[in-house]
C-alpha cells in the first residue's frame, strides 16, 4: 500500500456516500493521476436507467472525455468495491495502470473473489492490484445501506 491509498480511498468513500443519499449502492470511485484526483463516480444505475453506470465507469467515462482519449495510462483507480466483471474489463480496455479497492465482493467481484478477470493470460494489459484499503469502513458503507433498505417501512 502507498501512502496517498488511504487518503484516496477516503475521498472515494465520500463518493459513495453521495450515492447513498440518492439511494444507489453506495459504491464510490475516484481516478487518481499523478497524486490528483482527475475524476470521481458512484453507482447510478437506478437514477441513470443504466445498467452499465458503475462507479467505475462513471469516474473513467469522465477522465476520457476530460483526456481525450479512452486510454488512461498512469492512472490509479480507488473503488470502495472489488469490480464486477464489466467493470474489470473497462480497467484493462481503458489501460489502468493500477487498482485499489476497499471491501471484497463475495458475490460477484471478478478481481480475486469470484473469478480472477485481471490475471487472466489472455488479456492484453496488466492492472496492478492492492485490495482490503480500509475494507471495514467500505463494507460497513454497504453493510448499513442494505440493512435500513430491509426494515419494514415506517408509518
Amino acid at each position: 500500500m502507498k501512502p496517498a491509498d488511504i487518503d484516496f480511498m477516503r475521498e472515494a468513500i465520500a463518493e459513495a456516500r453521495k450515492g447513498a443519499d440518492l439511494g444507489e449502492v453506495p459504491v464510490g470511485a475516484v481516478l487518481v493521476r499523478d497524486g490528483r484526483v482527475i475524476a470521481r463516480g458512484f453507482n447510478q444505475p437506478i437514477s441513470s436507467h443504466d445498467p452499465s453506470a458503475h462507479a467505475e465507469m462513471i469516474a473513467l467515462r469522465a477522465a476520457a472525455a476530460a483526456d481525450g482519449n479512452y486510454r488512461l495510462p498512469d492512472t490509479t483507480l480507488y473503488v470502495t468495491l472489488e469490480p464486477c466483471t464489466m467493470c474489470a474489463g473497462l480497467l484493462v480496455h481503458s489501460r489502468i495502470k493500477r487498482l485499489v479497492y476497499g471491501a471484497s465482493e463475495p458475490r460477484s467481484g471478478a478481481v480475486v473473489s469470484r473469478s480472477q478477470v485481471l490475471a487472466q493470460p489472455w488479456m492484453n494489459h496488466r492492472v496492478e492490484v492492492e485490495g482490503g484499503v480500509l475494507a471495514e469502513e467500505c463494507g460497513a458503507l454497504l453493510t448499513e445501506f442494505f440493512r435500513l433498505k430491509r426494515q419494514p417501512a415506517q408509518g
